[in-house]
């Protein structure tokens, strides 16, 4: 397996344009994916019981297990809009299922943006008159779907499953209300990949815990967190059975860019400097360790003392004692590979050295707990004065 460029639209048998539908002031705004043969569809949503339009939509496509096409846009997320909110959706999945003669059942429909706003349909309908198939363009759906994003998030790896050359590509955005479970945030991935629909949702699921679930920004779960997958097969691969050294490839490959973009969204938190990865290893269990180190990403008194390269661990034992529902007497911590803690006790370090290095784009919090063998990690970012100035005036 390696990481290779590319677009979302590397993988065989899928297309991708973008324009701009006048949604935004300038920028592009409404972007499509597109499998020239049907593919196989998995899917993970918000657990937000406030969802928008589009999710309940989705949700009935990935039931059924097969699309041809994903339509998203940007600006505008199509949230508490009532029955007309609904009836927009189900146009859009329309205008472009009959622009590109598709089913309307094989068109998913995202959106994000503003809450309470309607869709403005003559834009939307004049959008999709725009869309092509022309390959080309593939690289502009990236930009499409940004909101408070400062930059585009992809990845793209190669591999041989089956006997064949499998591609896999994987593209997201996402900045503030990031507090997933599911992550706040649209990532769309496709593959060329021969696998049934019923595997591919079981193992997105299963991977979804372990990469979008354990980032967070800000703490707010958003009302459109959707992550979907497709697969065509257009790869031509021996189908990818279950506990085949084929699938334990695929179950990687798909873990590594779901990594990758979660990874990538923390990063670019709204208004954030650094990257703050946490592993927390020696607990009870998987389970324990991941939610510890989510909970020590999260904290407002840990993302603030990172922004301020402030080696303030106590905040991080805090963190940890809150939600640990085991002993925790005999801790060893590490900042940026510094130890600060050993068997719960202080131990000497240079605080202005350490002040330095976490001053640095990417910060390290290994937290051993020595109460098992569970091992987890999260990812975050630090809370800057411009994630308020950001939000203050989202909606101005």
């Amino acid at each position: 397996m390696k990481e290779i460029k590319g677009t979302i639209a590397s993988p065989k048998g899928f297309l991708a344009d973008a324009v701009h539908a006048q949604l935004k002031y300038k920028n592009l705004d409404l972007g499509l994916i597109l499998s020239q043969v049907p593919a196989a569809i998995a899917g993970v949503f918000t657990t937000n019981k406030v969802c928008a339009a589009p999710v309940l939509i989705d949700r009935q496509i990935v039931k059924k297990g097969q699309a041809r096409a994903i339509i998203c846009n940007s600006a505008v997320a199509n949230a508490v809009t009532g029955e007309q909110g609904y009836s927009n959706a189900l146009k859009t999945q329309k205008l472009l299922a009959e622009k590109f003669e598709l089913k309307a059942e094989e068109v998913a429909v995202c959106s994000t943006g503003v809450i309470g706003v309607q869709l403005p349909m003559e834009k939307i309908a004049t959008g999709i008159s725009k869309l092509s198939q022309n390959e080309g363009t593939a690289a502009y759906f990236a930009k499409a779907i940004l909101t408070t994003d400062t930059q585009t998030k992809t990845i793209n790896f190669e591999a041989e499953i089956g006997g064949q050359i499998v591609n896999m590509a994987g593209v997201c955005k996402g900045s503030g209300m990031i507090h997933p479970n599911m992550a706040t945030m649209l990532a769309f991935i496709t593959t060329d990949a021969k696998i049934a629909q019923a595997l591919l949702q079981k193992t997105l699921s299963e991977i979804i815990e372990t990469t979008f679930n354990q980032i967070t920004v800000d703490g707010d779960t958003s009302t459109n967190d959707t992550v979907l997958l497709m697969a065509n097969g257009q790869a031509k691969n021996n189908e990818i059975l279950e506990g085949s050294s084929d699938y334990l490839l695929f179950k990687e490959m798909l873990a590594k860019v779901c990594q990758s973009l979660a990874k990538q969204i923390a990063a670019d938190g709204e208004g954030a400097t650094k990257l703050i990865e946490v592993t927390v290893k020696g607990a009870p269990n998987d389970l324990a360790a991941r939610f510890i180190a989510k909970k020590i990403v999260g904290s407002s008194l840990v993302k603030t003392a990172i922004f301020g390269a402030d080696p303030n661990w106590g905040r991080i034992i805090s963190s940890i004692g809150q939600v640990a529902n085991f002993e925790v007497s005999d801790i060893e911590l590490k900042l940026q590979d510094e130890l600060v803690l050993y068997h719960s006790t202080p131990v000497d370090f240079d605080a202005a050295f350490l002040s330095e290095k976490l001053k640095e784009d990417k910060i390290e919090i290994i937290a051993d707990l020595n109460a098992g063998s569970g091992l987890g990690q999260a990812w975050g970012c630090d809370l800057t004065y411009k994630y308020v100035e950001i939000n203050a005036l989202y909606t101005s």
